[in-house]
């Protein structure tokens, strides 16, 4: 490594820790929601396989799930694999469930999550992903369901869209049967409806890659969110960015209509 690399990377930490003590003065978000975008054309700009860079974006999500933690960010939810994401090759589907497979049977392994208490949350359609996946996902969830300390969320076979519609058939049904009053239907008992409905609006959205979108995440959830677009693909997000993204958020005032 060059001199003036070394020096790019020293004035960049020191950056970094200046950032962090100022971001720590002030509330941070309770809940972001992350749109982890980039792995594949991360893969291509360096020369892996599409693969690869997958695997890279699952490191990703383990290193900010310690970033959110340092600065006591109770929830995060993760976009990791959307009901659009179906229209990819059966290969590369695979391949993604496998290594999510994988990922999950490590956190039981992993001990910052009993030492820290984190709960793990899956939300979306499970109905279809491979039974194997459902299986998984079912032990990670009752192994954590009493941590309450921090909450990881998954967003995995989920489309906002596909979200609002499930709620609305059950609603349907539940009035049909009597079991819901109709006229008494409002944003509280909606909520309920949604595929948790105990999780809080995301204070922030962030999404990775430099596309400037929401791409049907949490779309009942997000009406007040504050949104963040970074332009790095996601295994190359540091914790720089993340630190950019929680001071920018800091420095907007939420007015909710007021």
């Amino acid at each position: 490594m060059s001199v003036s690399n070394k020096l790019g990377d020293l004035a960049s930490k020191v950056y970094e820790n200046v950032l962090l003590e100022e971001v720590k003065k002030y509330p941070r978000p309770r809940h972001i929601g992350i749109i982890t975008d980039g792995n594949r054309r991360y893969a291509r700009n360096v020369g892996i396989s599409e693969n690869e860079g997958h695997v890279k974006g699952k490191d990703k999500v383990e290193e900010v799930v310690d970033w959110c933690m340092e600065l006591d960010i109770k929830i995060v939810t993760f976009y990791a694999f959307s009901t659009e994401n179906f229209r990819r090759s059966k290969d590369e589907i695979d391949f993604l469930f496998n290594l999510i497979n994988d990922a999950f049977r490590s956190l039981l392994k992993d001990e910052r999550v009993y030492k820290n208490k984190i709960n793990v949350k899956v939300i979306g359609n499970l109905s279809i992903l491979p039974a194997y996946l459902r299986q998984t996902i079912h032990v990670v969830e009752e192994t954590t369901k009493n941590f309450n300390n921090y909450q990881l969320n998954l967003a995995i076979g989920y489309g906002g869209r596909e979200e609002i519609l499930d709620a609305i058939k059950r609603i349907t049904k539940d009035a049909m049967a009597g079991k819901l009053d109709i006229d008494k239907l409002d944003e509280n008992k909606f909520r309920e409806y949604l595929y948790d409905g105990r999780i809080p609006d995301p204070d922030l959205i962030l999404r990775t890659s430099g596309e400037e979108r929401i791409s049907n995440f949490l779309l009942w959830q997000s009406a007040y969110s504050e949104l963040y677009f970074s332009d790095v693909y996601w295994p190359e997000f540091s914790k720089l960015d993340f630190l950019r993204a929680i001071y920018s958020y800091q420095r907007r005032q939420r007015r909710f209509g007021r």
